[in-house]
């Protein structure tokens, strides 16, 4: 399978952690073995922290995104770090570098592209561009929920989506430099549009990630741990 992943900031580079950063390596050495993967890497908290600077300092919110950019590049650079050899040495900056790097046989690994766009959407743009079997995306939490289950006990989570609700469902999402949210609207559009399956899952542990990918190796799962999107 050719994977396209859109990796959080915040469950790989939180506290940035090396070990942390080799932990996530080693799952993602391990699903090369058999799999294409391309992966996009978040900013998370500290994006956030200096998009708040930013801000503060009366910046506008394009400078907010470019700077937020620069944040998830770091971020990718990090992780080439941690995967050595097996990743492509550059941070692809724009899609059509992605598909040139993916043309290597290598891990590539990227950040953000262009403002206005978060790593969800750059990733849900390239799974369609680059003709992906799978896009998998990463969170804090174990799927989709109706409301927020860190803040509302009544949250009722999805198994299954269809492309057409997650866009409903993404409306009032916020759309501006370092906003947090599950998948923003222009994401949720992409994914709808390109019928690419999609799971929204826990990405804090590796090992949820690999128990996903063996499942969908076996071919399309009805049901799994996170939030599968479907046409």
């Amino acid at each position: 399978m050719f994977i396209v992943m859109s990796l959080g900031g915040s469950i790989l580079a939180g506290d940035l952690d090396s070990a942390r950063f080799k932990t996530y390596a080693e799952a993602i050495l391990k699903i090369s073995e058999k799999h294409k993967l391309l992966l996009v890497v978040g900013g998370g908290v500290f994006a956030r922290r200096y998009i708040e600077t930013a801000r503060g300092n009366g910046a506008d919110e394009v400078m907010c995104d470019f700077i937020g950019i620069d944040v998830t590049r770091i971020n990718a650079k990090l992780l080439i770090s941690a995967l050595g050899k097996a990743a492509y040495p550059e941070v692809p900056t724009n899609y059509n570098e992605a598909a040139v790097a993916a043309e290597s046989g290598k891990i590539i690994v990227m950040g953000g592209v262009i403002p206005g766009q978060t790593t969800d959407a750059v990733s849900a743009a390239l799974s369609e561009y680059l003709g992906a079997d799978l896009f998998l995306i990463p969170t804090s939490v174990d799927g989709i929920y109706s409301a927020d289950p860190n803040t509302d006990k009544t949250a009722v989570k999805y198994k299954t989506l269809t492309g057409s609700d997650l866009v409903k469902m993404s409306g009032e999402t916020s759309l501006k430099a370092g906003s947090k949210s599950p998948i923003d609207p222009i994401a949720c559009k992409m994914i709808e549009r390109s019928g690419i399956r999609t799971i929204v899952l826990d990405g804090r542990d590796p090992k949820t990630l690999l128990k996903i990918i063996e499942g969908e190796e076996k071919g399309p799962q009805a049901e799994c741990d996170g939030t599968i999107i479907t046409p």
